[in-house]
């Protein structure tokens, strides 16, 4: 089958050339990659079925199809996690993993705090302030993608950039830091060493931990400083002290990250977030079902 050309190359070429701006927007609307992977899929068979003659930006053409099949996605997403088992978190991203170039300049915004923070907008104010915000479409090209009018884009970009406002990370840290951090929070809290944990961590700290009812997790998203080294000073004593197989130290959705082998057989990933030199948020993912990249352990 041959392929249609417009100016500026073939249509695979001028689709592959989008292929990881799709991703990344895929991905922070959805927050799985599987799902992204599956819209970035369907966005080539519709682009393939296009008139690309026609098309003046295939980069804006192709973010209204994306962010179209997202927001699809999403009206199933959000009522299945309405039943989720304990909190969720998206899906991690280790170090540049699927999402390299562009994606990654963008690496503030994979953030799992800001990602939290989208699950709180509705489905067009978060489209609006990632098509805007995060990937500088302009409000004409939004408009598009949305079906609304550009006055009205401003507003739900607006509005989800007041509630989203505080969630962006201040700072972020350097490789060298990440892995020290990682790796002192891992043997911390795995001994149940308070004093080292104390050191390590803000007051008004949070623990976040995902299992999806397929592993054993907090059911709820624990607060505190003291109820956090609580938890883990239990973990330990009840048997959990020893340390797990480090697969690999890095950077996790834009912070400090570990991804380790556990007793069970199966991966699991902690990211740090850090504020003033202090972890403020941890985020653990034990769910199978979003560790599929770390391959199948016997």
């Amino acid at each position: 089958m041959t392929t249609a050309t417009i100016p500026g190359g073939d249509g695979a070429s001028l689709f592959e050339a989008n292929r990881k701006f799709l991703l990344g927007l895929a991905y922070r609307m959805l927050g799985s990659l599987a799902e992204a992977e599956d819209v970035v899929q369907d966005s080539y068979l519709r682009w393939q079925a296009a008139d690309r003659k026609a098309v003046a930006s295939p980069r804006a053409f192709l973010s209204t199809i994306a962010t179209r099949l997202s927001l699809d996605r999403l009206k199933s997403a959000r009522a299945q996690r309405e039943q989720y088992v304990g909190p969720w978190l998206p899906e991690p991203i280790v170090d540049e993993g699927p999402l390299p170039g562009e994606a990654i300049e963008l690496a503030d915004d994979l953030s799992y705090s800001l990602l939290l923070a989208l699950e709180r907008l509705s489905p067009l104010e978060r489209a609006a302030f990632l098509l805007h915000d995060v990937f500088d479409l302009d409000y004409g090209e939004v408009a598009e993608a949305l079906q609304r009018s550009e006055a009205s884009c401003r507003q739900l970009a607006a509005r989800a950039r007041k509630n989203i406002r505080a969630a962006r990370p201040r700072y972020r840290a350097k490789r060298e830091e990440a892995e020290r951090l990682a790796t002192a929070f891992l043997k911390a809290s795995r001994e149940g060493d308070a004093e080292a944990l104390k050191s390590l961590l803000a007051e008004e700290v949070e623990l976040h931990t995902d299992g999806g009812g397929l592993r054993p997790a907090a059911l709820n998203v624990i607060s505190g400083r003291d109820k956090i080294i609580a938890f883990f000073s239990g973990f330990a004593r009840k048997g959990g002290g020893v340390l797990p197989e480090i697969l690999h130290v890095g950077v996790i959705n834009a912070a400090p990250g570990i991804v380790t082998l556990e007793p069970d057989g199966l991966p699991q990933t902690t990211a740090l977030e850090v504020e003033d030199g202090r972890i403020k948020a941890i985020y653990v993912v034990r769910n199978p079902e979003k560790l599929r990249q770390f391959g199948t352990f016997d």
